[in-house]
């Protein structure tokens, strides 16, 4: 029980795991964005497919504008080093992580007996959050010495 506690602490603390959280938050925000014009959901009923910024007499919003907006948001945080910038990083990717649950259930929900068609946009959307999310809550801040 002691080794698998410490082995966990190790992982979790291990600087070298760390430093990649960067560049995999970057990929992940960019995905994100690609994501929001991709096809998201099919509906047959209206023979339309709809997207991050196009829904039928836009009953569903645009959530498209405002992934980007906080994926801006998102990179430019990341490569600030400063404790402030993390912190804030992290409420950017739970309030992504948030936003795009509500934006799956909204776009993947049955209506009058008519279920639409999952696109890939919109898994690309839940999992570029959740990785988002990961790489906030363990971030690379290179720490000065007091020396």
């Amino acid at each position: 029980m002691f080794f698998c506690k410490q082995t966990i602490d190790n992982l979790l603390i291990n600087k070298k795991n760390m430093k990649y959280s960067t560049p995999i938050g970057l990929v992940a925000a960019i995905a994100l964005i690609v994501a929001c014009f991709m096809p998201w959901a099919y509906y047959p009923d209206i023979d339309k497919t709809f997207t991050g910024f196009f829904s039928q007499n836009n009953q569903y919003g645009r959530p498209g504008r405002f992934f980007v907006v906080l994926a801006i948001i998102y990179i430019v945080l990341l490569f600030i080093q400063k404790i402030w910038a993390k912190r804030l990083n992290q409420f950017i990717g739970i309030l992504i992580f948030a936003y795009s649950i509500k934006t799956y259930y909204t776009f993947v929900a049955c209506y009058r007996g008519i279920c639409p068609e999952k696109k890939f946009g919109l898994i690309l959307v839940m999992m570029a959050a959740i990785v988002m999310l990961a790489a906030a809550v363990v971030p690379y801040l290179k720490l000065k010495s007091k020396n």
